[in-house]
């Protein structure tokens, strides 16, 4: 069936600001990081992402920044003005583009917390950000560190979403013998694991137990939690079992709540590349109410439409109510970020 009059608002896709763009490899001392994304127009070129934009309707875009994460490209003292830099551009575009882009997601210089927070009440209250995106790990250490905490306390009172997008590099190897991953196996299987060991972190610091109406998004489907249901169900209920020097047993007395129930309490985007058995998979385990259109445009072999095209493709052909499939395309983002459905 045909979706085209249903509003399409992709929550989860990526872009750089001109200005930021620049500035990012003024600074980069290894251009390297970056050799992928110099090379895909849409990214950096409103002309052409519009174009491409058109193929789809009645679609719209929620910016954000694309990896790398901004503290694995500045210094602790460089990185608050390249995030401002980011930030001042997706405001600048949604303020000029309103229907095209009707909110953007604030980055934030992890590597420098006191400048991480004023950057997020900035965003949040002048430049009227709709959430904020954080990375799995902030240059080799874990999001759920306490002092990362304010983030998501922050972000639980003004009742946005954190943006949970993984990362993970080829310097992370695949077997511990070994100096760096091969294959990009580091980013094909790396990165569904990094979201996944994110999601159990904060799960077991107790987060939703603080904050019980945080709201996180967690990219590509939630990574692996969908397929492991068992593991993170049954499996974790015996948490402490396999472990002889730590009394793991004891948080789960903890715990207000099974470590099941809290993996069904974030949400999840369709951004899964086309791929119609894990979008299935995902919706089974979240629920209609948890699923959020996105695409991750632009990073597919056309260079932009073709995620777009085939995820839209999978969600027309699920075998769900049309109620359900609006909550994907548009009532739960809007619901989540505050604008119109």
């Amino acid at each position: 069936m045909s979706t085209n009059t249903i509003r399409k608002i992709d929550i989860f896709n990526h872009i750089f600001p001109k200005a930021f763009f620049d500035r990012m490899l003024e600074i980069l001392a290894d251009p390297g990081k970056v050799k992928r994304w110099v090379n895909i127009p849409f990214l950096v070129d409103l002309d052409v992402r519009f174009e491409k934009m058109d193929e789809f309707g009645n679609y719209c875009q929620i910016l954000s920044l694309s990896a790398p994460p901004i503290e694995a490209l500045a210094d602790p003292g460089a990185a608050p003005d390249l995030a401002r830099l980011g930030n001042d551009g997706m405001a600048e575009y949604v303020s000029k583009y309103p229907d095209r882009f009707p909110g953007f997601i604030a980055s934030l210089p992890l590597n420098n917390m006191d400048a991480a927070m004023e950057e997020l009440h900035r965003a949040m209250r002048d430049l009227k950000a709709v959430g904020v995106q954080v990375f799995s790990n902030m240059n080799g250490v874990g999001i759920d560190r306490p002092e990362f905490y304010p983030i998501f306390q922050a972000m639980a009172e003004y009742d946005r979403p954190v943006f949970l997008h993984p990362i993970r590099t080829a310097a992370m190897p695949d077997f511990m013998g070994e100096e760096k991953s091969l294959y990009e196996i580091y980013w094909t299987f790396g990165w569904p694991y990094e979201t996944s060991a994110a999601m159990a972190r904060l799960v077991f610091s107790k987060l939703f137990d603080k904050l019980p109406d945080i709201k996180i998004v967690t990219h590509h489907m939630g990574g692996m939690i969908p397929y492991f249901e068992g593991r993170v169900g049954p499996g974790w209920d015996q948490l402490g079992s396999r472990t002889a020097d730590e009394d793991y047993g004891k948080l789960l007395t903890e715990l207000d709540k099974r470590p099941f129930d809290y993996f069904k309490m974030f949400y999840a985007d369709t951004a899964l590349f086309g791929s119609a058995s894990g979008t299935r998979c995902g919706l089974d385990f979240f629920g209609a109410d948890k699923v959020v259109f996105a695409s991750d445009a632009p990073f597919d072999p056309e260079g932009g439409p073709m995620y777009i095209r085939d995820t839209i493709r999978v969600i027309d052909e699920l075998d769900i109510s049309e109620a359900d499939r609006e909550k994907i395309y548009n009532r739960n983002t809007a619901e989540l970020l505050g604008i119109e459905a």
